[in-house]
């Protein structure tokens, strides 16, 4: 079964982009525009694995991270705007599990995004 994938994102275009591209891959996609809504989407439908923004409204990717710790065992990867070098290590040191940066690269998207799933859950599993 493909896994189930929480968008945490407050930009409209990225959060389209990201979605469309993680539907297309045949994943079940949830989203949210907000840190608090996040927070409620992921406690409610329990995804395999979340993308969270960092900079947002309500609260920010760090509170969201923060919120959902010990609650469930959605693996967080941060997809942030924030580049430079110590940025990554900020982000793995708050205890998200992964770091990806945006803008996206449309191409390498979805590979890069299965990298934190388990083989049995990738759509590609069996390509």
């Amino acid at each position: 079964m493909t896994a189930r994938i929480l968008i945490v994102e407050d930009n409209a275009a990225n959060l389209e982009l990201v979605r469309y591209l993680l539907s297309y891959h045949g994943y079940a996609v949830m989203s949210a525009r907000d840190g608090p809504q996040g927070v409620a989407v992921a406690l409610q439908e329990r995804p395999d694995l979340i993308l969270c923004d960092l900079q947002m409204p309500g609260f920010d990717g760090y509170q969201v991270l923060q919120e959902l710790r010990g609650k469930l065992t959605a693996v967080i990867v941060a997809l942030t705007a924030f580049s430079m070098p110590n940025d990554r290590q900020k982000v793995l040191t708050a205890g998200f599990d992964g770091y990806m940066s945006k803008p996206i690269d449309p191409e390498k998207f979805v590979q890069e995004v299965e990298l934190y799933l388990p083989v049995a859950q990738r759509a590609r599993a069996g390509n």
